[in-house]
């Protein structure tokens, strides 16, 4: 249940069982000291399907979107903590197009509903900063965007 303490794996596994994709939140230099793919790849088999920080490793940010996970970035002077936010929230983004290759809009709308009724809406800058990128997260990571390519 919500809000009861279990191990990682065990909720991972519930929320997935309940159809409900998770996010991150993180700090400053989130992925700092773990540029490995598996830093990515875990997380990714967990159901994280969006990491929001205050800043991102640079490789780590680029493993993240290999896995199909979308890297957020709070807006300049805003975190968790300034926004109210204690990982209790049902958090939506809003819609994201990457026709042509680039996350349009740069910047997207999050909304973090609290158990109460009440949200905090707040901007994140799409960290997705390449063409490149852009069509590994739009085909859900560079294993699938290798795979549609082949199959063509």
């Amino acid at each position: 249940a919500a809000g009861t303490p279990a191990f990682i794996y065990d909720a991972a596994m519930a929320y997935a069982q309940d159809g409900v994709p998770l996010i991150v939140i993180g700090g400053e230099d989130y992925g700092m000291g773990s540029s490995r793919d598996w830093a990515a790849k875990g997380p990714m088999l967990l159901g994280v399907r969006a990491v929001i920080a205050e800043s991102f490793e640079r490789i780590h940010r680029s493993n993240l979107i290999g896995m199909g996970i979308l890297p957020l970035q709070f807006q300049e002077g805003e975190n968790a903590q300034t926004l109210g936010l204690d990982g209790s929230e049902r958090i939506t983004v809003d819609a994201i197009d990457f026709s042509e290759g680039l996350p349009n809009p740069q910047v997207v709308r999050v909304h973090a509903r609290k158990g109460d009724g009440s949200e905090v809406a707040f901007d994140a800058t799409v960290r997705i900063d390449t063409p490149t990128e852009g069509a590994y997260y739009a085909n859900g990571g560079i294993l699938q965007f290798v795979l549609r390519h082949l199959a063509n």
